[in-house]
């Protein structure tokens, strides 16, 4: 989106503005009054974020509008930023998060930077010194829009009250268009306290973005040649990525696959595009993905990818990817198409519209060939997934992780009114694997930035976005003590529909894992104390249960459920457990390890490599 071209408005400071008035389509308003208007106009109900010297202005008109604008009061703005994620990966609307100039501003820069790799809508609005002390190093200035150049599709510098109408629609349709993603404005504080009156029809000003829509034609002769690769195919599948859900496109898959009698793989951000017990349901691919999964595709002879843009913890040493198949590639975003992998037939659209064409295109009967391929598929899962670590096996501890999603699947089965967040580490590939997902939406984690803290904040979001759904967190100890500081977040909003389950370990987990698998258990940096978890959910007043064995794992669970606030569960946990299956870095997806690797014959110092491992 570079090619958007960046305004910087003139320098005007103009002095505070008396005690604010009511205000009519045509009088005169402040810059702050003009912001939180904007906000109303693109149909902002609830904001995250944190007051501070700059903003502060914004935060004084914002009590004029109190009853339509509701502010989240966060415990940092890190947490405002993923809890504005959270809001709008559950709704699919654009989420808002403040704060202010210098460090307030900083802090967002990881939800941020989040939200542009996983391509979720975002609004961060943040206050800046005013314009005469700009490039004078002032107290708390920072150059945010400097700074977040590489990680927003666009970002404004507003020293003008006259252009925030335009600026804030503006930056709302870049955020929801096109491949959605992150938008900053950084608003001088002389800006938001100027009196103009505003222009609400000023046309928008966006040189050089075009971005691809839902109502964009779809380029037919590359879908009559994808369709005729599909419909020639002995051994296809597809691949579900996020897109298919930011768009709405699950019904289109499922069309698509059911009427061509293809295998649907989904991706992590894919996971519920697909039901998991549909018969053409294989499960998730990549570097904890399942054996038959990864070697389905390294087998395959047409890959569609819809809605995925080929991340490298999917596709292992790209180069090795799919090296049978002709690759199709659905993307909103053009960036994406033959970046990584190569693609033989490229289309451009949003997903919805493609599949349907596809779909169309598509005539005749199936290939009679896919049954046998499906046969093949499932032979494979028959056999492999029994040695695949923490599906079925017996205890070998008192309480191992796959107890604890053993008991949030006994809860989650038969109802609707669910969604989980996970964090980042063990338990997000754990619950990625184990959890039944059969919805979009209710799968919500931090994919392409791995940002650990991420779940709680971002859970929060999801909470106050949906009230009438119940938001589980499934956070590892580390990962739940980089932001556990907004349970006092929730606690103040009084969320009873948000219940935090911590798979604890004592360990940064995934880190351990590596260490141990590859660096010969040097564990460095890894052990991890922390609080009693039951008890700092207490210290916040709400309520905190301890679980040491699996019998009591399931009652835990119903407990939290049935109980009218927000609960913290500790999952004391095997301290070693290890995610499998795992594709050793820079192997193929077809390398996989299921088993911690046999110890040499003879003892040696050299750690174990790969070759010591159980491959399949």
């Amino acid at each position: 989106m570079s090619d958007v071209i960046e305004r910087r408005s003139d320098k005007r400071k103009t002095p505070r503005s008396a005690a604010a008035q009511p205000v009519t389509e045509s009088s005169v308003r402040t810059g702050a009054q003009i912001m939180c208007e904007a906000l109303l106009r693109e149909n902002v109900s609830v904001m995250f974020g944190i007051p501070g010297g700059c903003i502060m202005p914004f935060y004084h008109a914002m009590w004029e509008y109190r009853a339509r604008l509701r502010h989240v009061l966060c415990r940092h703005e890190q947490g405002a930023g993923h809890a504005a994620e959270g809001f709008a990966r559950a709704t699919g609307q654009v989420g808002v998060c403040v704060g202010t100039s210098g460090p307030g501003a900083t802090n967002l820069v990881t939800p941020i930077a989040d939200a542009w790799m996983d391509g979720t809508p975002l609004v961060a609005i943040t206050g800046q010194v005013s314009s005469a002390l700009l490039g004078t190093d002032a107290f708390q200035e920072t150059d945010i829009t400097g700074i977040t150049v590489p990680i927003t599709k666009h970002n404004f510098l507003v020293t003008n009250a006259n252009e925030l109408a335009r600026v804030f629609r503006e930056a709302f349709h870049i955020a929801r268009t096109g491949r959605p993603g992150p938008v900053l404005i950084d608003i001088t504080k002389d800006a938001q306290l100027a009196r103009v009156v505003p222009n609400w029809d000023e046309p928008m000003d966006l040189p050089g973005y075009h971005p691809t829509s839902q109502r964009d034609d779809v380029d037919q002769r590359a879908v009559r040649a994808a369709a005729q690769l599909l419909q020639s195919a002995e051994r296809p599948v597809i691949l579900a990525g996020n897109g298919v859900i930011q768009s709405g496109a699950t019904r289109e898959l499922r069309a698509l696959a059911e009427q061509a009698g293809i295998p649907v793989i989904t991706t992590l951000h894919g996971l519920g595009a697909m039901p998991h017990d549909h018969p053409l349901a294989l499960g998730m691919p990549g570097m904890h993905g399942w054996v038959h999964v990864n070697r389905a595709i390294q087998a395959c002879d047409v890959l569609l990818n819809v809605g995925s843009r080929f991340d490298d913890r999917v596709t292992g040493k790209a180069s090795t990817f799919a090296p049978h198949a002709k690759i199709i590639h659905i993307d909103i975003d053009a960036a994406e198409i033959g970046k990584l992998v190569r693609t033989d037939v490229a289309i451009v659209a949003d997903c919805k519209p493609a599949l349907r064409s596809i779909t169309v295109a598509m005539s005749g009967g199936r290939n009679l060939q896919r049954q046998k391929w499906m046969h093949e598929i499932i032979a494979m899962r028959d056999e492999h997934r029994p040695r695949q670590g923490y599906t079925r096996r017996e205890r070998t501890a008192p309480l191992m992780p796959h107890d604890v999603f053993d008991a949030l699947n006994s809860a989650f089965r038969d109802r609707t009114d669910w969604r989980v967040v996970t964090d980042v580490g063990q338990h997000q590939m754990w619950a990625a694997q184990l959890i039944d997902w059969s919805r979009p939406r209710t799968h919500i984690t931090s994919g392409g930035a791995g940002t650990m803290g991420f779940s709680l904040p971002a859970a929060m979001g999801a909470a106050i976005a949906d009230p009438e759904k119940t938001v589980w967190v499934v956070v590892g100890d580390g990962g739940f003590q980089m932001t556990n500081c907004e349970l006092a977040t929730i606690a103040q909003e009084g969320l009873t529909n948000l219940k935090v389950a911590v798979v604890n370990n004592g360990y940064l987990g995934m880190v351990r894992q590596w260490q141990q698998l590859f660096e010969g258990k040097r564990y460095s940096g890894t052990p991890l104390t922390g609080p009693d978890f039951a008890k700092l959910a207490e210290a916040h007043g709400l309520r905190g249960i301890r679980v040491d064995d699996a019998v009591d794992a399931e009652s835990a669970v119903t407990a939290a459920w049935t109980h009218n606030g927000c609960v913290v569960i500790d999952f004391r946990v095997e301290r070693e457990a290890n995610v499998f299956p795992i594709v050793p870095a820079g192997l193929a997806i077809g390398d996989m390890m299921t088993a911690v690797p046999k110890a040499p014959a003879r003892p040696s110092s050299a750690p174990p490599s790969s070759s010591h491992s159980t491959k399949v």
